[in-house]
C-alpha cells in the first residue's frame, strides 16, 4: 500500500503508515478521472465529465483513456486533457452543429459573392 501511496501522493511527510491508514474514501474518490475532468473545468457537471470519458474524449498524457474510475496519479494530474480527435479539444474534427455551420457560411457566402457579380 505504501507503494502506491507513493505513486499517487509524492509529499514526503504522507508516507508514513498513519496517513496511509487514514485515507478516506473521499481521498479515493477525489482521484477518479471522473472527478478530476469536472474540477478541472472541463465538463459542466459530474455527469458530463463521465459522458466525456466514456465517449473517448479525454486522454491522461497520450493515452486516451474511456473509464471514469480511472485512479489520476498527481503527477499525471496536470497531463489530463482532450483527445487530439475530440471536437471539444479545437484540433479534432468538428462536431454536427460547427458543421453546419461552417455549411451554410459557405453557401452565403457563394450567394452573396453571385449578386455582386450581377450589379
Amino acid at each position: 500500500m505504501l507503494l502506491t501511496l507513493d505513486e499517487k501522493n509524492p509529499h514526503e511527510s504522507q508516507n508514513k503508515l498513519d496517513y496511509v491508514l487514514a485515507l478516506t474514501v473521499e481521498n479515493f474518490l477525489e482521484r477518479r478521472l471522473q472527478t478530476v475532468v469536472f474540477k478541472a473545468g472541463m465538463a459542466k457537471s459530474i455527469h458530463h465529465a463521465r459522458v466525456l470519458i466514456r465517449q473517448r474524449h479525454i486522454r491522461v498524457g497520450r493515452q486516451v483513456v474511456n473509464v471514469p474510475s480511472f485512479m489520476v496519479r498527481v503527477d499525471s494530474q496536470k497531463h489530463v486533457d482532450f483527445a487530439v480527435t475530440s471536437p471539444f479539444g479545437g484540433i479534432g474534427n468538428p462536431g454536427r452543429v460547427k458543421r453546419r455551420n461552417i455549411k451554410s457560411a459557405s453557401s452565403k457566402k457563394e450567394s452573396g459573392d453571385g449578386d455582386e457579380d450581377n450589379e
